[in-house]
C-alpha cells in the first residue's frame, strides 16, 4: 500500500475511450468527501495514441490516473510495473510519486475477487469467461486466486486468447478455448467481459450453465444476461460491483486511507439514476 499523502488539492483522473459513461468519478469524489480531501477526479478522453503525451505532461500536482479501455495494456510501458499487473498483462492504475516515479497496479483482479467473494464464490473449480481482452486476462488470475482448476474462454476470435493459454500455465490453471458458437460448460462461476449487447445471444445458455454469472456491465442496466441468469435463479455479480472493489483498492493506493464500500454504492447508484433522468 502506498504511504499516506497530504491532504491538499491534488488532481486524478480516469482516461479510456469512451469515456463519458464512466462512474469512476462520482466514487472517487464521493470517497474524497468521506475523508476530507480536497482533492480533485475528472474524466478524460484519451486512446491509445495519446496515452504517452497525456501521462508526461502532468505536473507535480497529479496523484493518480484509472485507465479503463482501450488502455490497460499500452500503460505497462509508462513506468515501473507492480508483479500482479505484469502477470495479468494489464494495468488499470498508474500512481505518481513524489519522487518523480511511475507505478502500475491492477486493482482489477483484487475488485473482481472481492465482488465475486461477496457474492458467496470463496472458492471456484471450474470458470467460464466470455471474451479474451484485457479484463478476460485479469479474470484469468482472479479465478486462479479462487482456487480454479479448469478456465473456459469463449472467443468470437479463438487466436485471439492464445495469450490467455500461456498465462494459464504460469498460473498452474488448464485453459480451454472454444469458440462462440459452442455449447457452454457446466462451471461454477461465468464471468462476462464483453460490452454491452455482445453476450445477448449467448444469455439464456450462459444462464443455464453456471449458479453465480457476473456481467462486467454496468449501464444499461440490467442487460440481457443479467435479465437471464435472475430468472434462471443464479446469483448475479455486475460492473457496478467490480468498479466499487477496484476503485477501493486505488483509493488505498493514491490517498493511503480507505473508505467504506457502501460509501461508493450510494454514489455508484446515485449516478445512474441521475444519468437515467437526463437520459
Amino acid at each position: 500500500m502506498t504511504a499516506e499523502v497530504g491532504r491538499s488539492n491534488r488532481h486524478c483522473a480516469v482516461l479510456g475511450s469512451p469515456i463519458a459513461h464512466s462512474l469512476s468519478p462520482a466514487l472517487h469524489r464521493a470517497a474524497y468527501g468521506t475523508l476530507g480531501l480536497d482533492w480533485s477526479y475528472d474524466r478524460y478522453e484519451v486512446d491509445e495514441a495519446g496515452l504517452g503525451a497525456f501521462v508526461a505532461g502532468r505536473d507535480a500536482s497529479w496523484r493518480g490516473l484509472s485507465l479503463t479501455m482501450p488502455l490497460k495494456v499500452a500503460a505497462l510501458a509508462l513506468g515501473e510495473v507492480d508483479p500482479l499487473a505484469a502477470q495479468a498483462g494489464a494495468a488499470n492504475t498508474l500512481v505518481f510519486e513524489a519522487d518523480g516515479r511511475r507505478r502500475l497496479f491492477n486493482t482489477d483482479v483484487g475488485g473482481l475477487v472481492w465482488a465475486l467473494r461477496r457474492a458467496g464464490a470463496d472458492r471456484v473449480s471450474r470458470v467460464t469467461v466470455l471474451g479474451a481482452g484485457a479484463t478476460a486476462r485479469s479474470s484469468l488470475v482472479s479465478a486462479a486466486r479462487l482456487g480454479a482448476q479448469t478456465v473456459t474462454v469463449v472467443a468470437r476470435t479463438p487466436s485471439r486468447a492464445e495469450p490467455l493459454l500461456a498465462l494459464g500455465v504460469s498460473l498452474a490453471v488448464q485453459v480451454r478455448v472454444q469458440e462462440w458458437s459452442e455449447p457452454l460448460p457446466t462451471a461454477d462461476v461465468l464471468v462476462s467481459t464483453a460490452v454491452a449487447g455482445a453476450a445477448d445471444s449467448l444469455a439464456e445458455a450462459a444462464a443455464a450453465s453456471a449458479p453465480l454469472v457476473f456481467d462486467a456491465v454496468y449501464d444499461p442496466w440490467p442487460t440481457r444476461l443479467a435479465q437471464a441468469a435472475a430468472t434462471a435463479g443464479c446469483a448475479v455479480v455486475n460492473g457496478l460491483d467490480l468498479l466499487v472493489g477496484q476503485a477501493l483498492l486505488q483509493l488505498e493506493l493514491m490517498t493511503g486511507s480507505g473508505v467504506a464500500a457502501e460509501v461508493l454504492y450510494a454514489a455508484g447508484h446515485d449516478a445512474l439514476a441521475a444519468a437515467a433522468v437526463g437520459d
